[in-house]
């Protein structure tokens, strides 16, 4: 076999997918296995490979935080709209009928408590009572009861 292969060989490795290798390289340029590998290792095929990998990691990474930043940017927008009307509304109407405001408000706080990474209130108690009482199961040796009574609260909760 005396084909050359072409300046692209690395591209046409690397596109044939987790599954490529040399051998198939070799089959696709007629060439032999020797020629392909001599030249991979000259070009240094793998670490290329893993550099390419890398390199979608990361920017597969910054995409995704980019998107959820904007989401959270986003909601917080909205919850500071829904928070000026629930104010708004909350100033001017009369004491006996503002509750929905109120209501508006505390979902509001709430909301963005969430959006900002902040467990609620309610979120923070329900933690700390599912830990206490899972430590007092096993403390007193009830490590299978508290496996059941952690399922049960998250099932009950």
């Amino acid at each position: 076999m005396t084909r050359k292969i072409p300046v692209d060989a690395f591209e046409a490795y690397y596109a044939l997918g987790p599954g490529r290798s040399y051998e198939a390289l070799a089959a696709k340029y007629g060439v032999t296995k020797r020629a392909v590998t001599a030249l991979a290792v000259r070009e240094a095929w793998q670490r290329r490979i893993l550099d390419v990998e890398r390199k979608a990691r990361e920017r597969s990474g910054a995409a995704l935080l980019e998107t959820v930043e904007a989401m959270q940017t986003r909601h917080l927008k909205t919850l500071q709209a829904v928070m000026g009307r629930a104010l708004e509304a909350l100033r001017t109407m009369p004491l006996e009928s503002a509750m929905e405001a109120v209501k508006a408000i505390e979902m509001v706080i709430r909301q963005e408590r969430l959006t900002r990474g902040e467990p609620t209130e309610h979120t923070a108690l329900d933690i700390e009572r599912i830990i206490k009482r899972e430590y007092a199961l096993v403390m007193t040796g009830g490590a299978d009861e508290a496996q059941e009574a952690s399922v049960a609260g998250e099932r009950d909760g």
